[in-house]
């Protein structure tokens, strides 16, 4: 692979990720002064606690579902890939949920939703095949004895 094309091109990772980090929390502020202004500052502080307490309360209910999951696969002497892949995503819904802010609420929400969740786990998954080669080792048979 030549240097040239490792290059990344635009802002790359981290950049994208100071975008996000500055762009989100002032993206939530303004829709959080905006619904204070319409609805009040009480309804508003009470959205986003009740979103908080039901949020933390989903997470904790899928991630139990995805750990039993993962248990079974294990049982069955199965790798739990997607499994662990959608403990991830409850995760991050869990820290979203306890996040203030109805940008993250919604995006949490919406990664507790389970044929939601499997969908994602496909399309990365075709994503990281496409993107990764995956080699198999070969097998190498050899003759071996303890000597004592």
């Amino acid at each position: 692979m030549k240097i040239e094309s490792m290059r990344r091109r635009g802002p790359g990772f981290f950049g994208g990720l100071v975008l996000l980090f500055l762009l989100v929390p002032a993206a939530e502020l303004l829709l959080l002064i905006y619904l204070g202004k319409i609805m009040g500052f009480w309804p508003t502080a009470a959205l986003i606690l009740s979103t908080g307490v039901l949020g933390a309360w989903l997470a904790r209910r899928e991630g139990f579902r995805v750990l039993g999951r993962i248990q079974r696969e294990m049982e069955q002497g199965r790798m739990p890939a997607k499994e662990l892949f959608e403990g991830l995503m409850v995760l991050v819904a869990g820290a979203f949920l306890l996040t203030p802010g109805l940008l993250t609420d919604i995006s949490g929400f919406l990664l507790l939703i389970p044929p939601l969740r499997a969908g994602i786990v496909m399309r990365v998954a075709a994503y990281l095949s496409r993107r990764f080669e995956i080699s198999r080792p070969e097998t190498i048979e050899a003759e071996w004895w303890h000597e004592d």
